[in-house]
């Protein structure tokens, strides 16, 4: 019999295909799988119980919702900000480290206690608020572990506090990967970045999907841009994408998928009207994971602008790429150096443009609109692409996970 696995994220369910598809991905293998995860969005929670529906493995959730769990979010609140302030205080560099983790990941405790909860016989997780919890809970229950670093956490923020978010990562960074039995990140540049700081090497596994082609673009037609995420709000490249549209005369959709910031599909609403009135923007919810590249079916570009102004930008390839891909829609990408690498691979399956160079983006939107053609072409090579590399059950991706898990557990 195989041996058992905890696989554990600090976010939800549905909003984490990473873990997700490593819970699949083993359980299918014949592993005995317990997923930990949280609940603290009411959207995204109601997601997680249809994901649940189907499938198989064993799920504990650590509930932190200010409705189902008032109490536990306020204390853990209080907690939260109390090892902040001692982090900012004293320097995250010399802070204790159960502080400093603690300032970083909400609810470490109580993904500890979830993940020992249980007999296991190796613990596998990823996450920012999981980094530690994983080695914590492995520790606890004495068994192995494996870290997955989706991003370059100590460079990935924005704003206010990431700073003392970046400086809280790298000290838990550096206590937690050294004693992983292997690593796992997202992306080529991302597992190098990670290599460079902490000499340790993780394994590249592609945020890549199984491949769906149900439907495709009629090449014909106003053109239609589809975007999806879990949140819209500004800094994700859209405002350039609608300006492009207004600049090129074109009459076009663009599709966003993702639940807007209090007012800003106004704001973006308005910005339409003022610059571009012959674009249309059709606003649509969340979905399950599981139906993500069903409804990336049928547009004639899938959109990924990154604007690379922040570290891990430069160096990512998210989700998005990906579904497109596995969708057969071709791909409209900044050029940040991992998407320009990326699409160097792709041909004609990917269009490169520089974040905010909104002339340049309003001529390859001109040359797409009035040729058919170039749309079709497009299509089949996305689709050629997605088959030939970029699906999830690629011996490099889906591959790559159970060998780390064959020969950490022999």
């Amino acid at each position: 019999m195989k041996p058992r696995v905890c696989v554990v994220t600090a976010g939800h369910l549905s909003t984490c295909p990473r873990m997700l598809k490593a819970a699949d991905a083993l359980h299918e293998a014949g592993y005995r799988v317990r997923v930990v995860s949280t609940r603290h969005v009411n959207w995204a929670w109601q997601t997680d119980l249809s994901v649940r529906d189907r499938r198989r493995w064993a799920w504990q959730v650590v509930d932190y919702d200010r409705a189902s769990a008032r109490r536990k979010q306020l204390s853990s609140g209080v907690r939260f900000r109390g090892a902040q302030g001692a982090a900012i205080a004293a320097g995250p560099a010399r802070v204790p480290l159960a502080i400093a983790i603690r300032g970083y990941s909400r609810m470490h405790d109580e993904l500890v206690s979830a993940i020992a909860s249980e007999p296991a016989d190796f613990v596998y997780g990823g996450t920012t608020g999981a980094l530690a919890a994983v080695a914590s809970g492995a520790h606890r229950l004495g068994v192995r572990f494996g870290v997955d670093l989706e991003d370059f956490h100590s460079a990935e923020q924005t704003g206010d506090g990431s700073s003392l978010a970046h400086a809280l990562a790298e000290r838990i960074e550096s206590d937690v990967l050294p004693q992983a039995a292997f690593l796992t990140a997202g992306s080529p540049m991302i597992a190098d970045a990670y290599s460079a700081k902490y000499n340790v090497r993780p394994a590249p596994i592609h945020n890549t999907f199984s491949i769906n082609f149900a439907a495709a673009s009629t090449c014909r037609g106003p053109l239609r841009l589809y975007w999806f995420s879990q949140t819209l709000g500004p800094g994700r490249g859209l405002r350039d994408v609608i300006a492009a549209v207004g600049r090129s005369g074109i009459t076009a959709e663009l599709h966003l998928r993702a639940r807007p910031i209090p007012g800003y599909a106004e704001a973006l609403a308005r910005f339409q009207t003022r610059l571009a009135p012959f674009l249309k923007i059709v606003f649509q919810d969340p979905e399950s994971p599981d139906r993500m590249i069903e409804l990336a079916q049928g547009y004639d570009l899938g959109v990924s602008t990154e604007d690379g102004a922040v570290l891990n930008h430069r160096l990512c390839l998210g989700n998005k790429i990906f579904t497109y891909l596995a969708a057969g829609t071709p791909v409209l990408l900044t050029a940040t150096p991992a998407q320009a690498r990326l699409a160097a691979d792709l041909g004609a399956a990917a269009t490169l443009y520089h974040a905010g160079d909104v002339d340049a983006l309003a001529t390859i939107l001109q040359r797409w609109d009035g040729d058919p053609n170039l749309r079709c072409v497009a299509a089949h090579e996305a689709r050629a692409a997605a088959r030939r590399r970029w699906h999830w059950e690629h011996a490099d991706d889906r591959g790559t996970l159970l060998a780390a898990f064959g020969a950490a557990l022999g």
